[in-house]
């Protein structure tokens, strides 16, 4: 896979944004990965990401709650519905890492950009360890509706990268390391192994991508003279609906550096 004509970080991250197809998406976002690590691109921002990143035309997407809820592995469907839906994350992963490089990069330290751009090209490798399982279960992405609440989270932080930083990684991606190692235990308990390690690879990359997002989160509020804790628990509270939900992985939120004086306010 190659990457168009790009001499840019920000026409790099915009390649990524721009591609509709997902397979394609995820393998240029670890292409541009490869070439920012390279040293293949300047480091300037010259363009502007747009607010709706380019999609395939299937899933269906449906608002937060109207997807239906599969919590058993037992069915090969079932497995399949798990796993689109881990999927469906990877994919808009993979957006939120290379909008919030193209959206804030430019007033950033460059190392700011480096730890996104990884993120970014995990994401991509994600996806596509996602998508290689459904198809070996005969499954494709776009099979099963999905929702659109990662993206409006976005949305809604698109002018602020304290606030986008609260709400994805700090928030959202942490629900992850919370959610994913009982997800393991379902495919292993019925001995779907090789979907159970795809997990682990995820899980344990993801504790790296929360610990970025609290790193550079603790970066702003000591920039902008904040308690972080505080900081994080208003802009929670401003531009995330509902309440943190237990339990919390409070061995993997804490090897990620998110401590429970940030989140245990927050929870319902």
């Amino acid at each position: 896979m190659t990457t168009p004509a790009i001499i840019t970080i920000a026409d790099a991250c915009l390649a990524v944004l721009n591609t509709a197809e997902a397979r394609e998406k995820a393998d240029i976002a670890q292409q541009v990965t490869a070439n920012w690590q390279a040293g293949q691109y300047d480091y300037v921002f010259n363009t502007s990401p747009p607010m709706r990143p380019a999609r395939p035309k299937k899933p269906i997407l449906l608002n937060p709650g109207q997807t239906p809820k599969r919590r058993k592995a037992g069915s090969n469907g079932n497995r399949a519905a798990l796993l689109h839906a881990v999927a469906h994350i990877e994919l808009n992963a993979i957006d939120l890492a290379f909008d919030i490089v193209a959206r804030f990069g430019g007033g950033m330290p460059r190392a700011f950009t480096d730890d996104w751009i990884q993120v970014g090209g995990d994401e991509g490798r994600h996806f596509n360890l996602i998508e290689d399982r459904l198809h070996e279960l005969g499954f494709h992405y776009g099979d099963m509706a999905a929702h659109d609440g990662l993206w409006q989270s976005a949305e809604a932080t698109a002018h602020m990268l304290a606030a986008r930083l609260a709400v994805v990684p700090m928030v959202l991606e942490a629900r992850g390391l919370d959610v994913t190692p009982s997800m393991i235990e379902r495919f292993e308990r019925v001995q779907d192994n090789a979907s159970a390690e795809v997990l682990k690879t995820i899980y344990n990359d993801e504790i790296s991508h929360v610990a970025a997002g609290q790193r550079w989160f603790t970066y702003l509020s000591k920039i902008e003279g904040e308690n972080p804790e505080s900081w994080f628990q208003s802009l929670v509270n401003e531009y995330f609906a509902g309440k943190l939900k237990r339990p919390f992985n409070v061995q993997a939120r804490e090897k990620a550096g998110l401590f429970s004086a940030f989140y245990e306010p927050l929870a319902g």
